[in-house]
């Protein structure tokens, strides 16, 4: 009984120490996972005929910002990972807008999936000049991915949809 059970704790301890291997990236990809998240729902929740629409001449059309995030989020991902990914970021149809931002978050998953905490302080050369690894992604895929899922919502308020991160039951 006692083999079992020194057993059964050296199984759990394991897994407890392989989730605490790297604990700066799982806390920054559950941030970049949350925000992920919003846009893809955002993306998916506004209507094809609202993708041609913005609020004022000054600013991008829903399209244009869905486009901007793939396309920034493909070149900072694929720097990072080594794995250079373009979308087409020229359409203006929702369908390829979506599947735009989708393939530039599957470039930004393979890039955290492949982070540690090791590889966070490698430095390599980017937008700005050298960077860290992680900095290179909190920068873009969480950052400006917020900063830019904030004007989404705030394009959906003024259209009379609620945004993902307020579409919630209560």
């Amino acid at each position: 009984m006692n083999r079992i059970a020194f057993g059964m704790l050296a199984a759990c301890l394991t897994c407890v120490l392989q989730a605490q291997s790297n604990p700066v990236i799982a806390e920054m990809k559950a941030n970049y996972t949350a925000v992920k998240n919003n846009l893809l729902k955002a993306a998916e929740k506004i209507p094809e005929d609202a993708y041609g629409w913005k609020p004022v001449d000054s600013v991008r059309t829903v399209g244009a910002l869905i486009g901007h995030i793939a396309g920034a989020q493909a070149r900072t991902c694929g720097i990072v990972s080594g794995k250079q990914t373009t979308v087409d970021v020229n359409k203006t149809a929702k369908a390829d807008l979506v599947a735009a931002l989708k393939a530039s978050f599957d470039a930004c998953d393979a890039a955290w999936d492949s982070m540690t905490d090791a590889a966070a302080t490698e430095m390599i050369s980017g937008r700005g000049g050298q960077r860290s690894k992680l900095g290179m992604l909190v920068s873009t895929s969480i950052i400006h991915n917020n900063e830019e899922y904030g004007y989404l919502a705030m394009y959906m308020r003024v259209k009379g949809i609620v945004p993902p991160s307020s579409d919630r039951p209560m």
